[in-house]
């Protein structure tokens, strides 16, 4: 039966011309390729060299059989390749699932700089709700996934036992125009915002979230209200009034007619990234989780 060691020999030989120089290739004795040739040859039914001492000179047959052969060993190496890179991170598939305050532009901007660094590697993104994420990643279908996430609201959605949770620790802030009055402060509080045109965010419209509890006096003055943070700074930008959002969205538009202040308590808007806990990420995915929650962490610095 042909063995993969015997066609490492054979090669060996063609590309060094030597037994001596095949054995030092791969690794072992001058007899060891003498008999793995002899074998070969035994095999295929013919013979593969002419010798003449310490020379070997390949037949015709010899040369033929070598096309076949490399393009054989194309294939190993470019499997052999891959598997290097997947061991090294620096190849593979990440997929990821956030919702639009992160798909929007924090994140892209991330992978952009990310993929310069790493261009063997496949990154699929896909924006959706934060409830769709953290049933696509249960599912399997993506390996991280990004969520709005909020640790003292009861009941919350995240609370799965098949997600691992890890919060990315990032406040609110208020988003105005630069010639609002309120820019002169260097922190705004709820009690702040009680005259001001305020853009509400649908999520802070209920009475379960912390912040919905915080603003109550300044949502009865709330004239514009949307689902997401992206289209509240766009508001903003366009002189409709403030908005609460996260930090993640807001940076899109800082310097965009948009300015930001911390909003006190920070901890009323978070982000988190969740992972299956019944799965282990790949070395890619873990490597590319541990940049982005480096990056975050630089970012809110």
């Amino acid at each position: 039966m042909l063995q993969s060691r015997q066609i490492q020999a054979f090669r060996a030989v063609m590309v060094t011309g030597t037994m001596t120089g095949a054995a030092e290739a791969i690794r072992v004795t001058q007899p060891a390729i003498s008999r793995l040739i002899r074998d070969l040859e035994a095999e295929v039914g013919f013979p593969l060299f002419d010798r003449r001492g310490n020379l070997v000179k390949p037949t015709a047959d010899a040369r033929a059989l070598l096309t076949e052969v490399e393009r054989s060993f194309v294939g190993l190496e470019r499997i052999l390749t891959f598997a290097k890179d997947l061991r090294s991170g620096q190849g593979g598939t990440v997929k990821i699932a956030a919702l639009p305050a992160m798909a929007a532009g924090f994140l892209p901007r991330f992978v952009a700089a990310y993929s310069r660094q790493r261009p063997r590697i496949n990154i699929l993104i896909s924006g959706m709700s934060s409830n769709d994420v953290r049933l696509a990643v249960e599912e399997g279908q993506f390996d991280l996934g990004f969520t709005a996430y909020h640790p003292g609201l009861k009941g919350y959605p995240w609370r799965r036992s098949s997600l691992a949770v890890t919060p990315l620790n990032d406040g609110a802030v208020v988003a105005m125009q630069p010639d609002h009055h309120l820019t002169r402060r260097s922190v705004l509080r709820a009690e702040d915002l009680e005259d001001e045109a305020l853009i509400l965010l649908s999520a802070f419209s209920a009475n379960a979230h912390p912040l919905g509890t915080a603003l109550q006096s300044a949502i009865r003055r709330a004239p514009i209200e949307t689902p997401l943070a992206t289209i509240a700074c766009v508001l903003v930008s366009a002189g409709a009034g403030i908005a609460i959002v996260d930090r993640f969205s807001a940076s899109e538009f800082v310097g965009r007619n948009v300015v930001v202040r911390p909003f006190e308590p920070s901890s009323i808007i978070g982000t988190a990234i969740v992972t299956p806990r019944q799965r282990s990420l790949s070395i890619v995915a873990s490597e590319f989780q541990a940049a982005f929650v480096e990056h975050v962490r630089r970012f809110l610095e």
